[in-house]
């Protein structure tokens, strides 16, 4: 067997992209926020923005899924100035790990040190509801376990160390702001573990109730391998899933998940996870 290197990509890439960047804007981001599925609205809200599609970016991956704009948006929100990726690309597209992370290593080339990344994921705790937030407190990486880790391979030493710790993957002062944050808007905000899977079939019941007895309690197809880029890049992350389905854990059942419903929750996330953001970004020290 080969081991595929740890990146396809060397710093020059990523210095090309990063120049392209601030060629083209005289913004400065120390933000980045990462958009998932339905929940593009958030960039709408940056003011004094550029916006950029990311088939102009080299090497950016592109995103062909439904619910993801595929466009960097680069501006000021709540007197930050912030870098927001509105869509992302998965590994289930046939992009490698070194590509759906690439954009990880621009911010990283930027000098960003703060990532606020959101997905839609499917609920596994029975007390969770469509429309409802969770923040990630930790995770599980199944494509991770099974050797699919963005940083698989020779190490760069420039980029960050060998064996990055992921015990606070998740920062805790970051959670503790957006429990704060939460509680000040009124807004039921959950915490749990969210448990990476490649897609794009959705779970069986038999792999819901697995997922269960793991300790997961949200599952969904992303954010992962962007988390531990982050991490090996010394950024502080800030992961926030909102629940779009249900997880159906019994093979008889007449319901079935579908992307439609992710996109459709979404309407109901998207005001949430907005007033949340910018609450925390409101009172984010610099």
């Amino acid at each position: 067997m080969t081991v595929p290197p740890q990146s396809e990509f060397t710093i020059a890439d990523y210095d090309r992209t990063t120049a392209f960047i601030t060629a083209r804007t005289a913004h400065r981001p120390s933000v980045a926020i990462i958009l998932g599925s339905g929940l593009g609205a958030l960039a709408d809200s940056v003011n004094d923005a550029l916006s950029i599609p990311y088939a102009e970016l080299p090497n950016w991956p592109h995103s062909t899924v439904a619910g993801h704009s595929g466009r960097l948006v680069i501006g000021h929100l709540e007197d930050r100035t912030v870098m927001v990726m509105q869509g992302r690309s998965h590994f289930y597209e046939g992009q490698g790990m070194a590509r759906v992370t690439y954009p990880i290593r621009v911010m990283q080339r930027l000098g960003i040190r703060t990532l606020i990344v959101t997905n839609a994921a499917g609920g596994l705790d029975p007390a969770y509801r469509p429309g409802d937030l969770m923040l990630i407190k930790d995770h599980i990486n199944m494509p991770g376990l099974a050797g699919h880790n963005p940083l698989l391979g020779p190490n760069n030493d420039e980029l960050g160390p060998r064996f990055p710790s992921l015990t606070n993957a998740y920062s805790r002062d970051l959670r503790r702001l957006a429990r704060t944050v939460a509680d000040d808007l009124n807004l039921l905000l959950h915490e749990g573990v969210y448990v990476y899977l490649s897609g794009p079939a959705f779970e069986t019941p038999a792999e819901i109730r697995m997922l269960r007895m793991l300790g997961a309690h949200a599952v969904g197809m992303s954010t992962v391998p962007e988390v531990m880029v982050a991490n090996h890049a010394g950024m502080r992350v800030l992961g926030i899933s909102g629940i779009s389905n249900s997880a159906i854990d019994d093979p008889d059942a007449d319901l079935q998940p579908n992307h439609d419903e992710v996109l459709e929750a979404g309407k109901t996330i998207a005001p949430k996870l907005t007033a949340l953001v910018r609450g925390v970004l409101r009172r984010l020290e610099a």
